[in-house]
């Protein structure tokens, strides 16, 4: 510290600061100062007035000249209000103890490697320049609020990569024309850009590999005109993005508008309430440790993919329900949620794509399309695992006929409501999906429904068999058979063996329907007769009456006795059981031979008895191989 007085060149006002500096007091009557004066004050030191703190306290002064302060080391606090400074001041590899530059004008600042022990505040201030901040060093807060920053052509705003706050950094109603970099920065506690207004060329936002401890804040009137780029950051607390609006960059916006790819939130990520996003949000490889909301979230990139979100793993509840509308693709494909996925009330539009597209995704709860969903697009979700429910329940497949509405292949729920709000003119699959309980309503059965492979246990409503039956024959691809014997296997584990026999039947029917035509006469032979073995009491009663008739018919014209030795005794009856069973000998049917019209019904009766008897074996053959 210096004892001696200010030089002699200085002028009345400049010594007038000395001695405000000496008391540590505001200095406003000072118009204009040398930036020099301010820098021999900050490192020559003068001795403070005994019982005060000397300090720089500078208030509606303008500095003229460079504010060079690089690598010194000032001990006292930097407190600049309503000043303007000519030049930008340069704080490079400095040390100083706090540093307050707040309703200043200034042609941009740098202070790169430069350690604050205390607070960093540039608030309100308007820079006409960059402001480097590359690995500054601030032990408390770092503040921009409400600042205002124009980069020259093709430089960053702010440039603030490496940076390390030991508390939390708050840019408030932040305005910068040019890029803001964080890239590799350390937030001890949160980062709050609530309000802050960013327009960059491609990236306005660039914190690749950002480590915060606390919550991030691009909420409360956030606008980015260009990319946030959060590649593989680490977000202790939650993210949020309520009532902002991120724009990508391009005509096509290829850049994302949101890129969280390889991140890690430790808290939720809340976006919903007002979120408006005009390109792709990338949530690719991120880990949520909380829940992702994007209820009444609106996200728009037609010609591409709204929501990437491909291996994103949420260990709460993934929330796109009451009113999240998506304009583009909503990709969650191998995710993995531990709680429910919810879509009730959603609006999906897909158009270069599906509206939604989740195969492989495993989902801990419930995953619910549900509620009033309106899907313009195809929904895809084959290879899915859903440990709850996986509803549809009035849900609207807008799909043109002819086209795909619900892709659900290879999949297993606990349960399948499929119930949608009308019946779907597209397509449904549900191919080789494993569900516990199937729920449909008849009056919404799509016009085309792909079943083979389906496995459940049970379905709701409980119809009688033949109704059931239009269910099943909606396969545009033409007559399967597993459909038909799940469906019977399901009515027999639950004692409805007529409805199992009546699914059968009909089984029998359509196969028939795929025969050349001697197979279709000697099918048509089994149904009449016997049911295909699902009705043997046709048989019976058939051989009941033929045996009525005959017994009538050779009591009235008995046969001639044409055999050697003894003549037996006639009896009509066991001649016509004779002729009726094939495999049975009564001895009847050798010994006497029947003249006239009574060798034509005995030629009836053999005939009939030979039908009869095949086709109740193979009808039985066809049950016991069932059994």
């Amino acid at each position: 510290m210096s004892d001696e007085g200010p030089p002699d060149a200085w002028e009345p006002h400049e010594r007038r600061l000395w001695e405000a500096y000496r008391r540590g007091e505001w200095c406003d009557d000072v118009p204009e100062v040398r930036a020099e004066v301010v820098r021999w004050l900050l490192v020559a030191a003068p001795r403070p007035v005994p019982g005060s703190l000397a300090r720089l306290r500078l208030r509606g002064t303008r500095i003229t000249g460079r504010l060079d302060l690089a690598e010194a080391d000032v001990r006292c606090a930097i407190r600049l209000r309503s000043c303007r400074l000519d030049e930008a001041p340069c704080f490079d590899g400095g040390h100083f103890n706090a540093l307050e530059i707040r309703d200043c004008a200034l042609p941009g600042l740098t202070a790169v490697g430069t350690r604050i022990d205390q607070e960093c505040v540039l608030a309100d201030c308007a820079i006409d320049g960059t402001l480097d901040l590359r690995s500054l060093s601030v032990g408390t807060r770092l503040s921009l609020n409400r600042s205002r920053t124009v980069a020259a052509r093709e430089r960053p705003a702010i440039d603030a990569e490496s940076l390390s706050v030991d508390e939390g950094f708050s840019a408030a109603g932040l305005e910068c024309a040019g890029q803001v970099r964080l890239t590799s920065a350390q937030i001890r506690d949160a980062l709050t850009l609530c309000g802050a207004r960013i327009r960059g060329a491609d990236v306005c936002l660039q914190a690749a590999e950002l480590s915060v401890g606390g919550g991030l804040h691009l909420d409360r009137g956030f606008t980015s005109e260009g990319g946030i780029n959060l590649y593989g950051a680490s977000i202790g607390g939650t993210l949020h993005l309520e009532e902002s609006t991120l724009t990508g960059t391009g005509e096509g916006r290829e850049e994302p508008a949101l890129q969280l790819l390889c991140a890690t939130v430790g808290g939720d990520i809340q976006a919903g309430r007002g979120l408006v996003v005009h390109g792709c949000v990338d949530l690719r490889d991120t880990t949520v440790r909380g829940s992702v909301v994007l209820k009444r979230a609106r996200l728009h990139h037609p010609d591409g993919t709204a929501l990437t979100a491909e291996r994103l793993h949420v260990g709460g509840t993934l929330n796109c329900r009451g009113g999240f509308v998506a304009r583009g693709t909503v990709d969650l494909c191998d995710a993995r949620i531990g709680g429910s996925v919810l879509f009730e009330g959603a609006d999906l539009t897909g158009l270069a794509g599906p509206a939604l597209r989740a195969n492989g995704i495993e989902v801990g709860a419930e995953f619910n399309c549900c509620d009033g969903l309106t899907a313009h697009g195809r929904i895809s979700l084959s290879s899915i695992t859903v440990r709850a429910k996986l509803c549809f329940k009035d849900a609207l497949f807008d799909v043109p006929s002819g086209r795909t509405a619900l892709t659900c292949r290879r999949s297993t729920a606990s349960e399948l409501a499929l119930q949608p709000r009308e019946a779907p003119v597209g397509t449904i699959d549900l191919r080789h999906t494993r569900v516990g309980v199937v729920r449909d309503a008849p009056a919404s059965w799509p016009r085309a429904l792909l079943l083979e492979g389906l496995v459940y246990d049970s379905v709701h409503p409980t119809l009688p068999g033949g109704d059931r039956l239009p269910w099943l024959d909606r396969d545009p691809t033409g007559f399967a058979l597993q459909p038909y014997e799940q469906l019977a296997a399901t009515y027999r584990q639950h004692g409805r063996d007529a409805d199992a026999r009546t699914v059968l039947l009909a089984e029998q029917r359509r196969i028939r329907t795929t025969l050349t035509w001697p197979a279709r006469v000697w099918s048509v032979l089994q149904d009449l007769t016997v049911g295909y073995g699902y009705r043997p009491a046709r048989a019976v009663w058939l051989l009941a009456a033929l045996f009525a008739a005959g017994t009538a018919v050779f009591a009235t014209w008995p046969p001639q006795f044409t055999g050697d030795g003894a003549r037996p005794d006639f009896q009509p009856a066991i001649y016509t059981l004779d002729l009726l069973l094939p495999v049975v000998d009564f001895g009847q049917q050798p010994a006497f031979t029947a003249g006239g019209a009574a060798q034509w019904a005995a030629v009836v009766l053999v005939s009939a008895g030979w039908l009869l008897a095949t086709t109740a074996a193979a009808g039985a053959n066809r049950v016991l191989r069932r059994s």
